[in-house]
């Protein structure tokens, strides 16, 4: 590992996307100035309230972090300059969740670069990996590194990298932990070139893009009527959250029942994992012994 030294850029980051982002770039002997995220939520079934993990991650590597609810108005602008010098070279997105407006994409001197999981112009937007699974489409599967402009994943493209997925359609968790760190490795060697004026980006097509939403709770129920496939695909996508769910009689009283693993065999869904209401995840068998 190349020896970490903080560089003159600053980070816009909440999830575990962004965290498998800046590992790579920590590798690769860079590390931000700033970090930019989102304030603590509640989380769980007791809503305990929890910090984003690009959080954990700053303050685990001695990171600034700025929690901002809002980047609106000057005042956020003026604080953000108070961590950073006014030569800052530039700045990098990876799944913030929140629009970044012109005043504060102008803070650095080569604008901003964003870490996108999917192949742009295709599945633009807020859930890009879970929409990829869902579609069963493994040839959307990839990493843009995308100029930021004011509209939503709809900058020139600076690098863009196709990606194999062997066992298809994915687990959520785990194409994100795949697309995270070939998107972070992607940055580290463009990062230095893009400052340093030797990167062209390449326009989208427009007429091309394709776009996804945003992800309710209510997306998540299985359909027993649909085919084991696009079952399997809602298992997979929502794996992380909200959680494919079926509803099941326990005691005469009607529960939801999340279905964490599941696969296809002879043509049927083979449900293995599941977390029934108010319990600890346990086998599906184990589950329909206790509905017996």
């Amino acid at each position: 590992m190349q020896k970490t030294q903080h560089n003159s850029f600053i980070f816009f980051g909440t999830s575990r996307f962004s965290v498998l982002v800046l590992d790579e770039l920590k590798q690769a002997g860079l590390l931000p100035m700033l970090l930019v995220t989102v304030p603590d939520a509640p989380n769980g079934r007791k809503l305990i309230l929890t910090p984003p993990e690009a959080k954990v991650w700053a303050e685990a590597n001695n990171i600034p972090c700025l929690q901002l609810a809002s980047l609106k108005g000057a005042e956020v602008e003026k604080e953000i300059r108070t961590y950073i010098p006014d030569s800052c070279d530039v700045g990098v997105v990876a799944s913030y969740g929140k629009i970044i407006p012109q005043h504060i994409l102008d803070i650095p001197r080569h604008g901003m670069i964003n870490v996108h999981p999917s192949l742009l112009p295709k599945l633009r937007g807020a859930s890009p990996l879970q929409s990829a699974i869902l579609t069963a489409n493994a040839d959307e599967v990839g990493v843009t590194l995308m100029n930021v402009d004011a509209e939503m994943d709809h900058g020139g493209i600076v690098a863009q990298e196709k990606v194999a997925v062997p066992d298809w359609p994915a687990y959520e968790s785990d194409l994100e932990e795949m697309l995270g760190h070939v998107g972070g490795k992607i940055l580290a060697e463009v990062l230095p070139k893009w400052i340093a004026g030797d990167v062209t980006e390449t326009a989208q097509n427009h007429a091309s893009a394709t776009f996804t939403k945003k992800i309710e709770k209510k997306d998540a129920e299985l359909d027993l009527s649909a085919t084991a496939m696009e079952n399997l695909c809602k298992i997979r996508a929502y794996h992380v959250w909200p959680g494919a769910y079926f509803f099941a009689t326990r005691n005469g009283v009607q529960i939801r029942v999340v279905a964490k693993r599941a696969h296809i065999e002879n043509g049927a869904l083979i449900i293995e994992r599941v977390v029934p209401e108010g319990k600890q995840e346990m086998s599906y068998s184990d589950f329909q012994k206790g509905l017996r």
